[in-house]
């Protein structure tokens, strides 16, 4: 193996949001064995580069899904925004839905609502900090709000028709799983749309093109390196391209099934520092 690339949220994170300890040591300890490491995440470029700095780590980062890429200095080297007609689509079949629903863009996120989203989160993140308070959650939400720059519109035809702006991913929520479908089926044959999941109560939206198989792929061509030489770690849908692509595709403890079943590999959950885990083992099989 000659590239490591991770997931951020329920992979390289732990229920905290944060990096742990040892996540950081195995990275640092394959780095320095001289292997590259890349992060590709669902989440913005500032919201990833700013856990990242917190735990000491500098790597390129994959963001949006694979629709934008981000060298070591901060130079953007992938861009690959929606359509804004697609947009439009989108917004109009997740508000039908009732979904609450967030643009992505290059340096900044639209919501349609703090309080819709504080319903679902709550039920999210019980999940993931069953011990918390309603309250506890809440101020993780708050954190969300900020790292993510999120600001608030009740009209998303005022971003889209701004032809400065530039969408790269849109994500709704829902509670209810019918209405979760309702959006799904109604956008899932549109074309310049691709559909995955980051969670049980979310659907992504990216361009076809903008995945993190594809990106990774991209970045491990720039180096030089082979894909059967790649190893990625993820845990949800928006994983499954870059864990099908890689010559060793390892899934979380806590992954979905069906990122579990497409893996060779499964490693320890995120809580009990599995990137850390996966690391070490292919260390051991590697580079002895």
């Amino acid at each position: 193996m000659k590239l490591i690339a991770s997931d951020l949220d329920g992979t390289l994170l732990n229920e905290k949001g944060e990096i742990s300890r040892e996540n950081v040591e195995a990275i640092k300890k394959a780095e320095a064995k001289g292997l590259h490491f890349v992060v590709a995440t669902g989440r913005s470029y500032d919201s990833a580069k700013r856990i990242l700095t917190k735990a000491g780590i500098s790597c390129p980062i994959i963001c949006l899904n694979g629709a934008a890429a981000y060298d070591i200095n901060g130079h953007l080297t992938r861009d690959i925004p929606l359509d804004t007609e697609a947009c439009r689509k989108i917004v109009s079949a997740c508000q039908r839905a009732e979904m609450y629903t967030e643009l992505f863009m290059e340096n900044n996120v639209f919501s349609s609502g703090k309080e819709n989203f504080l319903e679902v989160a709550i039920e999210m993140f019980k999940n993931v900090m069953p011990n918390s308070t309603d309250e506890e959650i809440r101020q993780v939400v708050e954190k969300r709000f900020q790292d993510e720059n999120v600001q608030f519109t009740d009209n998303f035809e005022k971003q889209l028709s701004d032809e400065k702006n530039r969408v790269y991913k849109v994500l709704s929520f829902s509670l209810k799983e019918d209405k979760l479908s309702e959006a799904y089926n109604e956008l899932k044959n549109e074309p310049g749309i691709i559909i995955t999941s980051s969670g049980h109560l979310n659907l992504e939206f990216n361009h076809p093109d903008a995945n993190k198989g594809l990106a990774l792929q991209e970045y491990s061509n720039r180096l030089g390196i082979q894909m059967k030489d790649v190893m990625a770690m993820g845990d949800s849908l928006n994983d499954k391209t870059m864990l099908q692509s890689a010559g060793r595709g390892v899934a979380m403890g806590n992954a979905a099934p069906e990122i579990k079943e497409l893996c060779k590999y499964t490693t320890k959950q995120n809580t009990e520092h599995g990137v850390a885990y996966a690391i070490e083992e292919m260390l051991k099989e590697y580079h002895q």
